[in-house]
C-alpha cells in the first residue's frame, strides 16, 4: 500500500460556469470521444505540467535554450517519443503546445486516424473491449498515450472477433 497523499491527477476550472469554456470543452469532447470532461481536464493538467518543467528548466538556464535543452534531455526525449514535439522542436517549443497535441497521441485517437473504427467513440469500444493491441500486448485503456515507434504496431487481438476483415463493423470502417 502507497504512503504517499492520494491527490487528484487534475485540475478542475476555477469558474464553474464560463459559456465559452463550456462550449470549447464540449467541442473537445465531441472531436476525440472523450468519456466525460474529467478525461479533458487530466489532459489540460498534464500539458500544464510540462509546461511548467519547461518553464522550469529555461529559468534555471536564464533564457539560454540549449542549456535547458541539455539539462531537460530527458524531459524532451519522452515528449519526441510520445510524438507530442518533433525531431527538430526544442524545449522552448513546450510551451506553445496545446491541449489537442496530446489529445492527438491518445491510444484512442491513433487508432481512430489509422482507420481502425469510423468513429473516435468506436475506437474507444473497440479499445476498451480489448480488441486492439499494441505491439502485441493487449491494451484496454483509450488514454494510454502511443509511442511514435510503436504506431505501427497498433493491431486488432487475433483471438478478436474484428481481426476478420470481413467483420460487419470492419467493413463500416474501412471504408
Amino acid at each position: 500500500m502507497s504512503t504517499g497523499k492520494n491527490t487528484k491527477g487534475y485540475e478542475t476550472p476555477n469558474h464553474p460556469y464560463q459559456g465559452e469554456r463550456i462550449a470549447e470543452e464540449s467541442d473537445l469532447l465531441s472531436r476525440y470521444g472523450l468519456k466525460n470532461k474529467e478525461e479533458l481536464w487530466r489532459a489540460q493538467s498534464e500539458l500544464r505540467r510540462m509546461r511548467r518543467e519547461a518553464r522550469r528548466l529555461l529559468g534555471e538556464a536564464q533564457g539560454d535554450v540549449e542549456a535547458a535543452q541539455e539539462a531537460g534531455s530527458e524531459f524532451v526525449a519522452r515528449l519526441r517519443r510520445i510524438g507530442v514535439l518533433g525531431d527538430n522542436d526544442d524545449i522552448s517549443t513546450v510551451l506553445s503546445l496545446d491541449v489537442t497535441d496530446l489529445l492527438e497521441r491518445r491510444l484512442q485517437t491513433v487508432a481512430y486516424r489509422q482507420g481502425f473504427a469510423s468513429s473516435t467513440k468506436q475506437a474507444r469500444q473497440f479499445i476498451v473491449h480489448g480488441h486492439v493491441t499494441v505491439d502485441g500486448a493487449r491494451v484496454t485503456r483509450p488514454s494510454v498515450k502511443v509511442d511514435v515507434s510503436d504506431e505501427g504496431a497498433i493491431a486488432f487481438d487475433e483471438t478478436s472477433p474484428l481481426a476478420d476483415d470481413l467483420h460487419p463493423e470492419r467493413a463500416e470502417s474501412q471504408e
